[in-house]
């Protein structure tokens, strides 16, 4: 996965009917845009260092508006 400042991350649920989570990435900690990313969630309003896995995609800001 690859990431810039500004792209946003989404989580899908593994809860049925649950929304997925969002979150603009703040800061790229790894190597060309890899993981851990610093994350501002959308639902909390707080900051956290995250490692995504396999249910996170990256989506710019366009993409996110088109969804």
């Amino acid at each position: 996965m690859k990431a810039t400042a500004g792209n946003w991350l989404v989580v899908e649920s593994n809860h049925q009917g649950a929304p997925p989570r969002r979150g603009m990435i703040v800061e790229v900690h790894g190597l060309d845009g890899a993981p851990p990313y610093l994350v501002r969630w959308d639902d909390t309003d707080t900051e956290t260092l995250f490692f995504p896995g396999p249910d996170t995609h990256v989506l710019t800001t366009e993409q996110l508006h088109r969804r």
